[in-house]
């Protein structure tokens, strides 16, 4: 998928439709003096139901979508006819998009499982038709009810991604090269910072037929809590991720800054987010010798406090153990 076509974030106006009327029909037949009332009851209107999609991986289809409305319930008829309901509208969505209200960012539901639903706007109820309204004080009524107006509200729908793994690093750490050297992901790479501008997905597989996902965020800066490079905004794609793992390139000046400032931009966004398991796998170390590999495993040792190991993307270097690594990771609680 080309990044133009990954939408995380729509903003929708969804109505339900409205009730249909009740009827005030008399009945009139041949023979039949007084035939009484017997006016229908209107239909509902139709729901607005947001629906998870296991097939979707985007709200790309909702992208020029900015109205949806359900249709109106019908209006009943002579000789105790409902109204035929209104249609109900679904929203498709992909697993791991938050239903918010816009104007007061509430989250209001989470789709995470293929086929939930969740009404997002409730059709308007029908009103009754007049012959239950017949009384023996009041044989022939002459009034019904209207119908009862649909609902509308503002959503905000956003998704976050449903990954086992989230690469977390500063650009050019080389986290889209890994991604395309351990999946068939096709991310764009570049010689030049942000060549990610969306999340990438990618399927490690892993051996005996096995498979977790792994998502490539867009880059983080030292400041982005601020809104420095493109801030935070991708940073909920990780949100759902159980493991961690920070891509620090070895001909960084000193990795173990650059992990802490990685860390502390994610407390900042999310505190929680610290809480889940952590790997660090120190990228492009071909560079590096023997001797000097060695002198850096002394160091990081001492300073990092957090597992790490050498990989090499281009050189396919380590990239057996780091599956081996990730995949006991994941399955720790099981095994």
């Amino acid at each position: 998928m080309t990044e133009g076509n990954f939408v995380d974030y729509v903003k929708i106006h969804v109505a339900s439709g409205k009730g249909g009327s009740g009827s005030s029909h008399l009945h009139r037949e041949k023979y039949v003096a007084k035939g009484g009332p017997d006016g229908g009851d209107g239909g509902r209107g139709g729901h607005v139901i947001v629906k998870g999609n296991k097939n979707l991986w985007t709200l790309y289809h909702l992208k020029f979508k900015r109205h949806i409305r359900a249709e109106h319930g019908g209006n009943g008829s002579k000789q105790r006819s409902s109204g035929a309901e209104g249609s109900d509208e679904y929203i498709e969505v992909p697993l791991g998009t938050v239903i918010r209200d816009t104007e007061t960012q509430k989250i209001i539901h989470e789709i995470t499982e293929d086929g939930k639903e969740y009404l997002v706007a409730e059709g308007g109820m029908g009103g009754r038709g007049n012959w239950h309204f017949k009384s023996s004080t009041n044989q022939t009524p002459r009034y019904s009810q209207p119908g009862i107006d649909g609902t509308e509200v503002d959503i905000t729908l956003e998704l976050k991604i449903l990954a086992d793994v989230g690469l977390v690093g500063f650009p050019n750490a080389g986290k889209s090269t890994l991604l395309s050297v351990i999946t068939a992901a096709k991310p764009k790479i570049a010689d030049y910072e942000f060549t990610t501008l969306k999340p990438n997905l990618g399927i490690v597989e892993y051996r005996d037929f096995k498979t977790f996902v792994v998502a490539d965020i867009p880059g983080i800066i030292e400041g982005a809590a601020e809104g420095r490079g493109i801030g935070h905004r991708f940073l909920r794609h990780i949100e759902r991720n159980s493991t961690l793992l920070f891509l620090i390139p070895a001909d960084a000046p000193n990795i173990s800054e650059q992990y802490e400032i990685l860390l502390d931009e994610l407390r900042r966004y999310n505190p929680e987010m610290l809480d889940k398991d952590r790997l660090i796998a120190i990228s492009k170390s071909d560079m590096l010798d023997a001797e000097l590999k060695l002198e850096m495993k002394h160091e990081l040792d001492k300073n990092l406090g957090a597992p790490y190991l050498f990989i090499s993307s281009v050189a396919q270097q380590g990239l057996t153990e780091l599956k081996d690594r990730l995949w006991e990771m994941l399955n720790k609680e099981s095994s």
